[in-house]
């Protein structure tokens, strides 16, 4: 270590001017270097500054920088449920997405309840967030509040706007769980599809499952099928659908082909059918939606609807913190998906 950085080591904080005498250059070129931008630096330059930076252990002040720009490098992110295997991926997707673009990712789980949904929308936007991706599952008027009341850039992932002004990264859901249905029940002849759906709290409009059972109910219509009584409600978890599925496939009406609307119910249809000694899909066919990593593992494998998550993470970062003027063009992105077809459905 030379003099000059022995003592101001010794003395007081390394400052960016302190990095910009040492490198030869000005404090502007240092900050592209460390920022990646938004100009180019030579690379014999960068190399200077990059030493400096080393021999006098320099490290940005970000909260400094935050106060200056009202700004940090930081996104928020608010999920209902880290736990569940879709959020969990669609969190980790994000989290890629904002490493390419220099951010990093606060994560708060909502846990399904209004009042922590607001607490973290409060906290992250008060930190100057960057941008904040909600995957709500179903905005209160208060968090409609907390939004309108700063100007960062709010998201909705996985989830309908319900006003003309939110900004948006969705699936075609309605079309997914349709043509999925459509394949059970033109495809292997099924005389007819049941339902495994959300809860009495489901929204009735904008949220995925909604979309899912909306569906599902349109391609049982265009088969001439009653959807009556054929519609059953269920928690999200694998283990609360499980205890649901123990009554359903006991009882004296076991549906022969069950649509789940996440692959998380499905997983848990599975598991009491094998408790059960029901056979699928000899006996019972199981689909379900998302097709989460898991999916492909369970047994029989599982027939489900596949999105392109680190799309959707990529468009709603965009969105997020892009060019304002470009990303509102657009201010609904949908996204589409496959059928991945599987031996749960009776396709070999």
């Amino acid at each position: 270590m030379g003099r000059f950085a022995r003592r101001l080591t010794a003395v007081a904080k390394v400052t960016r001017d302190d990095v910009a005498r040492l490198a030869g250059t000005s404090t502007a070129v240092v900050s592209y270097v460390i920022n990646n931008g938004p100009r180019p630096v030579a690379a014999a330059t960068r190399e200077r500054v990059l030493a400096a930076i080393k021999e006098l252990g320099y490290r940005p002040d970000r909260v400094a920088q935050a106060m200056a720009s009202q700004r940090t490098d930081l996104i928020g992110l608010i999920v209902p449920d880290a736990r569940q295997p879709y959020f969990g991926e669609m969190a980790h997707a994000v989290e890629q997405a904002a490493a390419e673009r220099g951010k990093m990712v606060l994560v708060g789980n909502s846990d399904y309840r209004d009042e922590r949904e607001v607490h973290y929308l409060r906290a992250f936007l008060g930190m100057r967030v960057s941008g904040l991706v909600l995957i709500s599952s179903g905005l209160s008027e208060q968090a409609a509040v907390e939004i309108d009341a700063w100007d960062a850039r709010v998201v909705l992932l996985h989830r309908r706007p319900d006003a003309i002004d939110d900004v948006a990264v969705v699936l075609d859901d309605i079309g997914g769980a349709q043509r999925l249905v459509r394949h059970l029940l033109a495809d292997h002849g099924y005389p007819y599809v049941a339902c495994l759906g959300g809860m009495d709290s489901t929204p009735e409009s904008g949220d995925p499952v909604t979309d899912h059972i909306t569906g599902w109910r349109q391609a049982m219509a265009e088969a001439g099928l009653d959807t009556e009584g054929r519609l059953f409600l269920s928690p999200y978890s694998r283990y609360g659908s499980y205890q649901v599925a123990l009554d359903l496939l006991s009882g004296p009406d076991r549906p022969p082909a069950i649509f789940c609307a996440t692959d998380d119910q499905a997983i848990g249809v599975l598991r009491a059918a094998r408790e059960l000694r029901i056979d699928v899909p000899g006996e019972l066919a199981v689909a379900g939606f998302d097709d989460v990593k898991e999916a492909a593992l369970t047994d029989p494998p599982l027939t489900t609807v596949a999105s392109d998550r680190e799309a959707m993470a990529r468009a709603a970062l965009d969105l997020a913190i892009g060019d304002q003027d470009e990303a509102l063009n657009d201010r609904v992105r949908q996204f589409p998906v496959t059928l991945t077809i599987r031996r749960s459905c009776g396709c070999e």
